[in-house]
């Protein structure tokens, strides 16, 4: 029901007989309106006249209800975490152009508060300036808060955190301590929001209750039944409250929860009748909706890009729309995991994902309007009511910079003991969570004892996730957890140095195994020998790191920088013809590298890995570049700079997330 609000008048100021006069001007002002209100036009239905600001969903009539009319949404997921936010209004923009009249999005937990009590809503984490910026678009928001999401990001956005405190916390559970950090991040999130919600005249019309709940083996209803309740306290009873899984009822029977709208999601070729009629099994009234369509798919390093065809994803969008159906796009601009913030999978065996989330979506990662968004565009438009959508902005520019030389500067294993905190001893192998370092990497060093065969058996079967091997400084071979690689032979002697640098490629974001702990998890050995004895730098890279790097790339050369791992840094200048208050986008292009992390201006841009594919370029956005700039690279592999000529990169304006794979 609406709520209505309270009215400031003047009558009680006024004097008698004009409060009188004022009475009986109101008395038939609401007299007329009501008469109005049941007098519907010629062909059209009766409409409730609302107060007050009001979105519900009517079960009689089947729709949702705004402001007392029907209302029907297409929206498009956009998420504020994957773009910058001086992007945020151009993205969004295009979102209203495709004919989308809502955005939704996730909250990411992790990204708001990345160690406990830490929160940041500044920058790209300011998630009110994102809410007010879609209702400046014309946009309606959906808000998806968690406390988890997946998103193909690192833990599925729960804090890393989380596993330091308790490694054997039952995440998305009703675990105590689980329920009481939950309580405590929306103690703080969901104030911010309630001044948001569209009774309060904000955009946020509905708030997902956690999120595909159904497909995670915990089926636990008082664990569910309590974010219910967290939430109706703090943004009280007018709020529609949804949850969303897959369309089959074995996911709805553990996502459904009691007073929660039950919605689905599938994507193109789906039977559309039966999909709903699912939705139906749970909920028999209401309003049909997909809240996940999705128009391509995620991405996994060493495997193909994922692609939907244009015309299968216009045709069962129009189906569903020929059905009445609210249809949520996931995702219309997918944007790109900066830094370490994306995740990994675990079906077969582990699979991190790349740094682009391109997704085959109809606004590609830099905001580029594909054919498919044309395509949708012109489907959805007949079925939306409101105001048209403006016309589809221009095309954005990118610049081909050209090659960039770089020089060797630091080798990785010097650079980390220069800048990183003081080595942590300990006679076991501690975990990044233990060592309080949410991404990153690890140097984990031990001085060998005693006489090994030659060569012996490292074997290290609790490497999480790639472990780079070295003996006395020397590269030794690759550990890989993706590829099942935990052992290889190495010749060691008595003294010699034995070192592992690990690197944390994304924790697990969706499935039933969440508790996914980075760095060496269980005892290492030497042929039978139980490795004891070992110190652990944290090399994490963020922002109190990389600076102390920046500095040291300014000096002499140390170790063996020529030979990779190590960093390779260059600058270039933006053409005269540029303006530098407001730079081009471009794409970084690395062939010849092998595998690394990038930085332009101290900026992790992400992970790099053209020689696995499919993502080839790195997006580069105009608003991290200025007059004269800072290139970095961390090559773990190996480095084309046999000569200065092949020592460089390209900056490209053509983006390649499609390369060759070897699976």
């Amino acid at each position: 029901m609406p709520r209505g609000r309270e009215r400031q008048s003047a009558v009680h100021a006024a004097a008698p007989a004009v409060r009188l006069a004022l009475r009986v001007m109101w008395s038939h002002l609401l007299l007329l309106v009501a008469l109005l209100a049941v007098l519907p036009a010629p062909g059209q239905a009766v409409q409730t006249f609302s107060a007050s600001p009001s979105f519900a969903i009517d079960y009689a009539t089947g729709t949702f209800v705004r402001d007392g009319v029907p209302f029907r949404y297409v929206a498009g997921t956009v998420h504020y975490f994957r773009v910058p936010r001086a992007y945020w209004a151009d993205r969004l923009r295009r979102l209203r152009a495709m004919g989308a009249n809502v955005v939704q999005t996730y909250v990411e937990w992790n990204s708001h508060e990345p160690e406990p009590e830490e929160y940041r809503f500044t920058g790209e984490q300011d998630l009110e300036a994102f809410v007010l910026e879609a209702q400046r678009q014309d946009l309606l928001v959906i808000l998806r808060t968690g406390p988890y999401m997946d998103a193909e990001r690192e833990l599925g956005g729960l804090p890393y955190w989380l596993l330091s405190e308790d490694p054997q916390m039952a995440l998305r559970t009703s675990d105590q301590g689980f329920l009481r950090r939950v309580d405590r991040w929306f103690g703080v999130l969901l104030p911010k929001l309630k001044p948001l919600l569209y009774e309060n005249g904000g955009p946020i019309i509905m708030v997902q209750v956690e999120n595909e709940y159904g497909s995670y083996k915990a089926c636990d209803f008082v664990y569910l039944q309590h974010l219910h309740e967290l939430l109706r306290d703090h943004l009280g009873n007018s709020t529609v409250l949804f949850t969303t899984d897959g369309n089959s009822q074995a996911n709805l029977h553990c996502g459904k929860i009691p007073g929660v709208y039950a919605t689905v999601d599938f994507g193109p070729g789906t039977n559309v009748t039966a999909a709903f009629a699912t939705q139906r099994l749970f909920e028999p009234r209401g309003p049909l909706v997909n809240s996940e369509y999705y128009p391509g798919w995620l991405d996994h390093w060493g495997y193909p890009h994922s692609t939907r065809a244009t015309d299968a994803v216009v045709h069962t969008l129009t189906e569903m729309l020929e059905a009445g159906a609210n249809v949520n796009v996931y995702v219309a601009h997918g944007g790109t995991s900066f830094g370490f913030s994306a995740g990994a999978d675990l079906p077969e065996n582990y699979r991190p994902c790349p740094t682009s989330y391109d997704y085959d979506a109809p606004i590609a990662e830099n905001g580029y309007l594909t054919d498919k968004f044309f395509a949708m565009r012109n489907a959805s438009l007949p079925f939306v009511a409101g105001a048209a959508p403006p016309p589809p902005p221009p095309q954005p520019t990118v610049r081909a910079y050209g090659a960039v030389p770089l020089t060797a500067s630091a080798g990785l294993l010097a650079t980390a003991l220069r800048t990183g905190p003081a080595p942590v001893p300990s006679d076991d192998a501690l975990t990044f969570e233990q060592l309080r370092q949410a991404y990153g990497f690890v140097l984990y060093s031990h001085t060998v004892a005693g006489v090994h065969s030659d060569p012996v058996l490292l074997n290290v079967t609790g490497l999480r996730d790639r472990g780079y091997v070295f003996v006395n400084g020397r590269p030794a071979g690759t550990l890989s957890r993706s590829e099942d690689i935990y052992q290889m032979p190495v010749t060691v002697a008595n003294g010699s140095r034995l070192q592992l640098l690990v690197e944390n490629q994304g924790r697990i974001c969706f499935g039933n195994f969440m508790n996914d702990i980075k760095g060496i998890v269980s005892p290492a050995f030497l042929g039978s020998e139980r490795i004891m004895g070992w110190e652990h730098t944290s090399m994490p890279l963020n922002n109190t790191q990389l600076p102390k790097i920046e500095r040291l790339l300014e000096q002499k050369p140390l170790g063996h920088p020529h030979v990779a791992p190590a960093f390779f840094t260059g600058t270039f200048d933006l053409p005269s013809d540029v303006d530098v208050d407001s730079p081009t986008d471009t794409f970084l292009r690395l062939d010849g590298w092998h595998r690394g992390v990038a930085f332009v201006n101290g900026f992790n841009l992400g992970r790099y890995w053209p020689v696995q594919g499919p993502q080839v370029t790195l997006y580069v956005p105009g608003v991290l570049l200025k007059a004269s700039n800072r290139l970095t690279l961390l090559e773990l592999e190996s480095a084309p700079c046999d000569t200065a000529a092949s020592c460089q990169v390209t900056l490209t304006d053509t983006a390649e997330v499609n390369g060759p794979t070897p699976h």
